[in-house]
């Protein structure tokens, strides 16, 4: 099983982005130890070295679904910032949902299209009201219709149907990828700060990131 795991540090503070690449690692040593494998797709690097304002993560396995339920949500890193002495704040928070990587491709083939000849009214002379010439096409997958009536003949109306059918297919695939990266956006948008799902933080120096399993925060079960 596959899933993908988008991660962002939304609109928040450079220490965002710096939790975001400690709570990427301490992620993949957990899925490691799980069994899993896991593979950096896209990241967007922070405004500092070492940081990150978004990845997006392939985790492959039997458990991938699962273990990712357990890192889906608002997820902290509790530190102090290493680069802001003074504040006294020390939760920095992620946002990890699941996503789609890519739209649909939908193949297309004249035999999953049905073609029914039909009359039309409008201009076109006796021949056009009185014979079949016009074309009713259905693409039986996505259910799209088009109806041709452009020409006299039967056959070069097929034709021209095919060719919008198989375009109104490419149309909509194309719409759904567009829906995609539009969504994965949106997630940038969904960071709550407070309440999270999951809390980490730094082991010991030397020990980073961490060999034991992580637990989410008491009282709450992952989402």
């Amino acid at each position: 099983m596959t899933v993908h795991l988008f991660l962002s540090a939304g609109r928040g503070p450079q220490e965002c982005a710096w939790a975001l690449t400690r709570l990427l690692r301490r992620l993949e040593a957990d899925a490691t130890r799980r069994g899993l494998t896991t593979r950096r797709i896209q990241t967007v690097p922070g405004e500092r070295p070492d940081t990150h304002r978004s990845a997006l993560l392939r985790i492959d396995g039997g458990d991938a679904e699962e273990f990712t339920a357990g890192w889906t949500g608002t997820l902290c890193w509790q530190a102090p910032s290493p680069y802001r002495a003074s504040t006294g704040r020390k939760n920095w928070y992620v946002v990890a949902r699941p996503c789609r990587l890519d739209g649909p491709t939908t193949s297309f083939s004249a035999d999953d299209v049905d073609v029914v000849a039909c009359r039309t009214g409008g201009r076109g002379g006796q021949h056009r009201n009185k014979a079949s010439t016009a074309v009713r096409a259905t693409h039986r997958p996505t259910g799209i219709v088009v109806v041709v009536d452009t020409e006299r003949q039967f056959s070069l109306n097929r034709r021209i149907a095919l060719r919008r059918l198989r375009q109104r297919v490419e149309d909509g695939d194309e719409a759904a990828r567009r829906d995609v990266v539009t969504d994965r956006w949106r997630i940038h948008d969904e960071l709550v700060r407070g309440d999270p799902t999951r809390v980490e933080r730094p082991e010991p120096a030397g020990r980073d990131p961490a060999p034991r399993r992580s637990r989410p925060v008491r009282g709450r079960s992952p989402r």
